[in-house]
């Protein structure tokens, strides 16, 4: 398949608050992935753009949008309440978009957590599976479940893209964690990634192949879940 353009709209969260979002669809479209940004960096972030075009070479397409604190110019990021709207909003946004297709909802790092955590509060319409980009298991150095907690009221499937030098993720407990959500939960670690997936030149990777690695993973978990 051939990359495709991305377009712009715009996504009512409420009354008060209204976002940019990116609508990025290949012909032929397998699925749809809702993708939420990190903490620090929108939509249009150069990772956030990549792997969006490397899903639509895989025939998946995605929708980015910014949460309301992003929106605004970045800063401190938008309450949990104001995060779980937004993502359920941009959800149902998808739904409008592409009825036809499955829906996976997830994120990069923050966007992963706040998607989980509204679809442990109520269950996203139509969502089929979570996908996490560097799912943030705790703040650098402070190795912790606490975070995990959430993840075993969830029934949908969940697939963690997972860097193995993440400060955010110790792999020890990351991978006990995954082990613990049982057959509901897969883990796929990129080696030498960080939080960000850079990898270092030791390392015989690059980071376009982190990045087709990245979205070959998330393609194939669409699959199985339209033969689920």
């Amino acid at each position: 398949m051939t990359e495709t353009a991305a377009r712009a709209l715009t996504i009512a969260v409420d009354a008060d608050n209204r976002v940019s979002a990116l609508f990025q669809t290949p012909v032929d479209s397998r699925a749809c992935y809702v993708f939420a940004h990190g903490a620090g960096a929108g939509m249009t972030h150069p990772f956030m753009a990549a792997l969006a075009a490397e899903l639509s070479l895989c025939g998946i397409a995605t929708l980015r949008y910014q949460f309301p604190y992003m929106e605004k110019g970045g800063g401190r990021p938008d309450s949990p309440k104001l995060a779980h709207a937004t993502v359920r909003a941009a959800v149902i946004a998808a739904t409008d978009l592409a009825p036809e297709l499955a829906l996976i909802a997830g994120g990069k790092s923050f966007g992963g957590r706040m998607t989980s955590q509204a679809q442990a509060l109520e269950p996203l319409p139509h969502v089929a599976g979570l996908a996490f980009v560097g799912f943030p298991l705790h703040p650098p150095k402070k190795s912790s479940k606490e975070r995990a907690e959430h993840l075993f009221g969830i029934r949908v499937p969940m697939l963690f893209l997972q860097g193995t030098r993440d400060e955010l993720a110790d792999s020890r407990f990351m991978a006990a964690v995954v082990d613990k959500l049982g057959a509901r939960a897969e883990l796929k670690w990129f080696d030498d990634a960080d939080h960000a997936f850079h990898v270092r030149k030791s390392s015989g990777s690059s980071g376009a192949q982190v990045l087709v690695g990245l979205a070959q993973a998330i393609a194939d978990f669409a699959a199985r879940l339209r033969r689920g």
